[in-house]
């Protein structure tokens, strides 16, 4: 029987933490991080390891990786949300090789941290299954070879079956500045590690408002600084945030291991991430017990922003998502599927990932990765150190330093607007699975609506 929520099944591989101990009560401190997932750990580490004097404490209301940090595809990926475009040709190219770089920093903090994460570096791999996805899929290489430092490469559909042979794939794009993760092996790594630097992790503290100078919890006021929010999709929680990032919903299901004899149907040895060119795409990694991690969306928004409750999954979603999962890999559909969860991700209204820090008020903030965020939280975490120490780099000097979008469009006219964009890219996919040559007009509208 399929296990369903439990947080996630990386969580479940590898066993629920024991409680670390709450706040006592009232704090001074010199920064203060909401959110112990990947961005405040990451914050905390860089800012512990050039300053160790720094009274540093993170607050977390569940435990340290509860939200996306624990229940992501496990993508060490070079992008980031928002896309190059935006900034300009100079200010993009910055952008880009900073997360090219990124990639490498978290590979590098994990071998000298002793961080065993189960990384494989085999790249990230998009596939095309219609004629629209392939004529997007072509696109998407012109402009990606239009900037320095992609380093993609276009596959024909034989090249592509030489790597991971999927039902009816018609080609692909390649990229080497991606590798495969165990997400909660990294994220327990990480949290051992800051702790080892004098940082101090107090969970089951529910932070109910951050102001300049304190941040507000129900066991006390931690009262520092610079206060920092790392808090994702769960941003919506906190007083006065209700529409500053969006919760929208990701769903996985993960199979037992596979046999030898349907890998050697499905290939796939490099371990390369792979996702698809669909409207409302997926994402995989082969793991590193030999299973498939399978991802995309289910229920994309709960009224009023309502996040899930420890990660389970409507049956619909289980169904769909395993489907597709049979149509992408038949040799994989006489094997159980052992784990469906769900987690929420930050997404700004205009789908633009960003990170900053006012000293005037001493509020810092990073987030609205859109599921891009595994490196990029990385990229967050050793700026914000920079902005907090009043330290001007070439991180601080990256265009997305600063950035504050624009808020989200108050209830109901936001979960209409999501659930109707989704539909429509729904609508658009099936469309353009029957053949449609060129993407939808459909999913075009979509497009302009949502601002993507």
């Amino acid at each position: 029987m399929t296990r369903n929520g439990d947080v996630s099944f990386w969580w479940h591989q590898e066993g629920l933490p024991a409680p670390r101990p709450p706040l006592p009560g009232d704090l001074d401190v010199d920064v203060a991080i909401v959110g112990a997932g990947y961005t405040g750990l990451w914050t905390a580490y860089y800012l512990a390891e050039r300053r160790p004097d720094l009274r540093i404490v993170v607050l977390e209301r569940r435990f340290a990786g509860y939200g996306a940090s624990g229940r992501n595809g496990g993508w060490l990926t070079n992008s980031v949300t928002g896309g190059r475009e935006r900034y300009g040709r100079e200010g993009g190219i910055r952008q880009q090789r900073a997360m090219n770089d990124t990639v490498d920093e978290v590979i590098r903090v994990a071998a000298a941290e002793g961080i065993d994460a189960d990384i494989h570096r085999g790249g990230e791999l998009t596939i095309a299954r219609s004629p629209a996805q392939l004529a997007r899929l072509d696109a998407m290489f012109a402009a990606e070879s239009a900037w320095p430092a992609t380093d993609v490469e276009r596959w024909d559909a034989a090249r592509t079956a030489a790597h991971v042979r999927v039902a009816g794939t018609l080609g692909a794009v390649w990229h080497p500045h991606c590798a495969r993760i165990h997400p909660v092996k990294l994220l327990t790594g990480l949290a051992s590690a800051v702790e080892r630097r004098g940082v101090t992790i107090h969970e089951n503290t529910a932070v109910i408002e951050i102001v300049p100078g304190r941040a507000v919890t129900d066991r006390g006021v931690v009262r520092a600084a610079a206060v920092i929010r790392a808090t994702e999709g769960f941003t919506t929680d906190l007083r006065g945030e209700r529409r500053t990032w969006l919760p929208m919903n990701s769903s996985m299901i993960v199979t037992a291991p596979l046999p030898d004899e349907a890998w050697e149907e499905i290939g796939w040895t490099d371990a390369a991430t792979l996702g698809d060119a669909a409207h409302v795409y997926m994402y995989a990694q082969r793991t590193a017990d030999g299973r498939i991690a399978f991802g995309g969306r289910g229920v994309p928004y709960r009224y009023a922003s309502r996040v899930d409750a420890d990660g389970a999954t409507p049956a619909s979603t289980v169904a769909s998502l395993t489907e597709l999962l049979h149509r992408f890999f038949p040799a994989a559909s006489g094997v159980p599927i052992d784990h469906a969860w769900s987690g929420v991700l930050g997404v700004p209204r205009d789908w633009a990932a960003t990170v900053g820090f006012d000293r005037a008020s001493g509020l810092g903030w990073a987030g609205g990765y859109v599921g891009t965020g595994v490196a990029t939280t990385n990229l967050a975490g050793r700026t914000l150190a920079d902005l907090v120490l009043e330290e001007e780099s070439e991180l601080t000097r990256l265009p997305w330093v600063g950035h504050r979008a624009r808020r989200w469009e108050p209830e109901p006219l936001r979960w209409l607007a999501v659930r109707a964009l989704y539909t429509a890219y729904g609508m658009a996919d099936r469309r353009e699975s029957r053949g449609e040559p060129r993407t939808s007009a459909i999913a075009r509208l979509a497009d302009r609506i949502a601002g993507r």
